[in-house]
């Protein structure tokens, strides 16, 4: 396994790797607390738009489906919240037009997008020295922001009228949140895709709490439990010659069906 770490495109995947861990670790727990995985999928989708346009104008495509990430955060919460509208509705509404305006980019970009693929399955074996750079950049933030106003994350994630009752900014704070939800769907996409983000958002958070309700200990076993799994995931897929995304995503679904059969089986012998 570590003669694979002597080439410099698996060292930066296995950079990538921790990275999208730390990211999935932190971020997915309130998304998962907080229920709102739905919201998840509209935000990563609606980076399509993005995605398209990084095509079109000729630049690092990451770059661009940063702001439009973060602009389909803030529509959902906004048009939910200020317009007569479900949220449902305005996720299914920005989903549907940000896959349209980078299927619409792509179309009218002169010649062939070769790289698309990855950006819509994943593939951590491409990610390059930028990348990286652009990942670290966005896991600060992301662990910065976090840490400053954790507590008031942990209080909305819980109870939201109830934190705004006791003057915790509720809705600010969401939408601070939906912010950090599209960062981090930036830092996932070029490792599984936008196609499998969610997986890989929502099941280390589901893991580790067979194990713990400690919202702390939560955010610490997604994130061991994603750099572990992660790094097997990208492992066998180097050996095997298998897509690393969906590599990585199967690895980690296999480990839930395997704990949640182990924890059964012992809650039934005790009982």
């Amino acid at each position: 396994m570590i003669e694979m770490f002597h080439y410099e495109f698996m060292r930066n995947a296995l950079m990538a790797a921790i990275l999208v861990s730390i990211a999935c670790g932190i971020v997915g727990t309130f998304v998962v607390i907080r229920r709102i995985v739905f919201i998840s999928g509209g935000i990563t989708h609606a980076a399509f738009g993005g995605i398209g346009m990084g095509f079109f104008l000729g630049i690092n495509p990451v770059l661009t489906a940063i702001p439009f990430s973060l602009l389909s955060a803030l529509g959902i919460g906004m048009i939910s919240r200020r317009v007569n509208m479900s949220e449902d509705s305005a996720i299914g509404m920005l989903w549907t037009v940000g896959m349209a305006l980078g299927i619409l980019f792509i179309g009218l970009t002169p010649g062939y997008a070769p790289d698309l693929f990855s950006y819509l399955f994943g593939s951590i074996l491409t990610v390059s020295n930028t990348d990286i750079i652009i990942m670290l950049i966005l896991d600060i933030i992301i662990l910065t922001t976090v840490i400053y106003f954790f507590k008031e994350f942990q209080a909305i994630s819980f109870d939201e009228e109830f934190a705004e009752i006791t003057g915790v900014p509720a809705r600010l704070l969401y939408f601070l949140l939906l912010c950090l939800v599209a960062l981090s769907i930036i830092v996932l996409i070029r490792v599984v895709g936008v196609i499998l983000v969610i997986a890989l958002l929502t099941i280390p958070t589901v893991i580790a709490r067979q194990f713990t309700n400690q919202l702390k200990r939560i955010i610490t076993y997604s994130s061991l439990f994603a750099v572990l799994f992660t790094v097997l995931g990208l492992w066998l897929s180097y050996e095997f010659d298998l897509p690393s995304g969906a590599t990585i995503v199967l690895v980690l679904a296999a480990l839930f069906f395997i704990i949640s059969a182990v924890k059964s089986i012992m809650l039934r012998r005790r009982s």
